[in-house]
């Protein structure tokens, strides 16, 4: 399962979507976020389609996007449980002191395709787009807050820094997992509780390679005379192109779409 995981891996490509300026794709994917909770019926079919077509034009392989939806299963199951039990309306099932109404299983419904939605238009940015460019993106749209002397460019490094690390430490987890189920250690038999028990032991080696691997990275920094953002310049600097700004504009008609379903109610 923590293969399955694809958020913070990026995917090389040639595609529209790769040559995209990172800026865009980072807009891109809060407005595709955002409409996500204005949507109530149709409008979830507009998400379908322009997701679609988003994974069509950026040439990664569906299966490769959606084998990272296996990580958040657990999340999915209990989200929609307590959508189900919980939420008060017309009721369709009762058993004992459990109901089941109308409006539940509705919003259960709403809000697992609002959460598989997010999870793929979230890895779908990270795959076409590298570490450095999301930095270098983040950095350029929160550049405004310089002006009230935000460390722009230090937390646009610590997100890329964290993003960079999550399939690393992945890799790390699968690795030390492999070396203790060689030693007779037993990670899937049990039921949930034994299970989250059994991965405690992975805890210990797990922070000590991150640490590690933390202080590797500083020294690497530091020898290469890292000294924050003031007086830094960038190898490759961001310029919009025509693509971009056709891209803005297809970004906009599709919020534009999105709030007029929602102002209709569909």
């Amino acid at each position: 399962m923590l293969r399955d995981i694809t958020l913070g891996q990026y995917y090389p490509a040639d595609s529209i979507l790769h040559r995209l300026d990172p800026r865009v794709k980072f807009v891109g994917t809060i407005v595709y976020v955002v409409s996500l909770f204005l949507f109530h019926n149709w409008g979830y079919l507009l998400g379908t389609v322009f997701l679609a077509v988003m994974i069509k034009l950026s040439k990664v392989p569906f299966k490769f996007i959606t084998k990272g939806l296996k990580s958040i299963f657990v999340l999915l199951a209990i989200t929609m449980v307590f959508n189900i039990l919980f939420t008060p309306g017309e009721v369709l099932v009762r058993i004992w002191k459990i109901t089941i109404t109308r409006e539940g299983v509705a919003m259960a419904c709403r809000m697992s395709v609002r959460l598989i939605f997010l999870m793929i238009g979230s890895s779908l940015m990270t795959l076409t787009t590298t570490p450095n460019q999301l930095t270098d993106a983040l950095e350029s749209l929160l550049g405004p807050l310089k002006k009230i002397h935000v460390p722009v460019h230090e937390i646009s490094m610590m997100m890329s820094i964290a993003l960079r690390f999550i399939p690393i430490l992945l890799e790390e987890t699968d690795k030390i997992m492999k070396a203790q189920m060689a030693r007779g250690a037993d990670f899937e038999s049990g039921n949930i509780i034994q299970r989250v028990k059994n991965m405690v032991p992975l805890l210990v080696p797990l922070f000590i390679s991150a640490f590690r691997r933390a202080n590797d990275l500083a020294l690497a920094m530091e020898a290469r005379c890292y000294h924050g953002g003031e007086g830094r310049t960038q190898m490759k600097p961001l310029r919009y192109q025509t693509r971009d700004y056709a891209a803005y504009g297809v970004l906009m008609a599709y919020l534009v779409c999105s709030i007029g379903l929602r102002v209709c109610g569909l």
